[in-house]
């Protein structure tokens, strides 16, 4: 790949973190399959190739209480961690879900030590960093330490993370959970002939306009599509204004995925 790079400067590649692929971009869809003979034939490198995949997260929709419970016992010390916490959704003002997860504490009596207040947090946000639809990470979450209890001799930070975690996996699954997408802000640019045919394919690629404007004789389009649908419009766009059309897209928003397409997705 950096050999690559090296003698194509418009040729890049990344590591995506959550999903785990290597991501090439280029100038095009023809560059890309031209490098990938590349890697084939003369770098001699066996590759998979395929679209990218997208990096959905999860959600939940109500609240939830759930207990977490970690009890082993061995020849020696053994382990105890209790906790009772409360989960729910954690959204910005226009109704998204937030990209954050909020942990706090609400303990009374001293029920749960103040020293594993951060192991309870630690527990939980692994739970949350795999949900129970498809083991996507869950965004938009605050967890609340509503109570528990602890053993002065056997309790340890281990027996509180594991026992958050559990509570955690409990409460997901009685709370809504529903599968969201990432969504592009896209702005196409196409000569007045051609809107009517751009409009129409961008709708069918579950898009929604938000404006339309003239400059000139270009029409300015903005929109927004989820990010899954717009693998390929480079070249459906040449096709539909003969190579005349042009696009930018960047990231907008996480929303929720229909129904009917959330079930291929969880399958």
């Amino acid at each position: 790949m950096a050999s690559l790079r090296r003698e194509d400067p418009t040729f890049a590649f990344r590591i995506d973190t959550e999903t785990g692929q290597t991501v090439i971009s280029g100038m095009g869809e023809l560059h890309l399959e031209i490098l990938q003979n590349k890697l084939i034939k003369e770098k001699k490198v066996d590759v998979r190739v395929g679209k990218p995949r997208v990096a959905y997260k999860e959600a939940i929709t109500t609240r939830a209480r759930a207990e977490g419970k970690f009890v082993r016992q061995t020849g020696g010390r053994g382990q105890y961690g209790h906790v009772v916490l409360d989960v729910e959704p954690l959204l910005m003002a226009e109704g998204r879900w937030s990209p954050d997860i909020d942990f706090e504490a609400k303990v009374i009596s001293g029920a749960v030590p103040k020293e594993y207040f951060h192991a309870v947090e630690r527990g939980s946000k692994e739970a949350l960093g795999r949900g129970v639809l498809a083991g996507y990470p869950v965004m938009g979450v605050r967890v609340t330490l509503v109570d528990g209890s602890y053993h002065s001799v056997d309790s340890s930070e281990l027996a509180f993370e594991q026992a958050a975690s559990l509570a955690v996996e409990k409460a997901l699954k009685d709370a809504g959970s529903i599968l969201l997408e990432p969504v592009m802000r896209v702005q196409v640019e196409v000569p007045e002939m051609y809107l009517g045919a751009v409009q129409s394919n961008l709708l069918g690629r579950r898009g929604s306009i938000t404006d339309s404007r003239a400059h000139g004789t270009i029409r300015i389009i903005d929109a927004s599509v989820p990010l899954v649908e717009m693998f390929g419009y480079s070249s459906q766009l040449r096709s539909l204004t003969a190579g005349r059309g042009t696009f930018t897209m960047e990231p907008l928003s996480y929303e929720r995925v229909p129904d009917q397409v959330a079930k291929d997705v969880i399958l």
